[in-house]
């Protein structure tokens, strides 16, 4: 079991419509991830309380940089949430 807390940027959202930037920050979050844990994106899953983060200010502004805790798993399966002690920043 290999486990990493990474500080992702997610800035580029913000290069898309802003009716659809929440979703595009999921989308990098999940390929940021299984590049790191050299996975591929179908075995990323990301936990509930890491979803409701990003989309915690809306569809249109979600956060820049989020740190996240990913655990890989034997199977190669990939479990990503937030830190136990952190949350979503600016």
């Amino acid at each position: 079991m290999d486990e990493r807390i990474i500080n992702i940027t997610l800035r580029k959202t913000r290069a898309v419509p802003r009716t659809q930037r929440a979703r595009r920050a999921i989308s990098e979050l999940r390929s940021n991830v299984a590049r790191h844990m050299k996975v591929s994106e179908d075995d990323v899953w990301i936990d509930k309380g890491l979803n409701e983060a990003i989309w915690a200010r809306g569809i249109t502004n979600p956060p820049i940089h989020i740190t996240v805790k990913a655990v890989k798993f034997e199977d190669d399966l990939v479990e990503v949430s937030l830190p136990d002690n952190s949350v979503a920043s600016n």
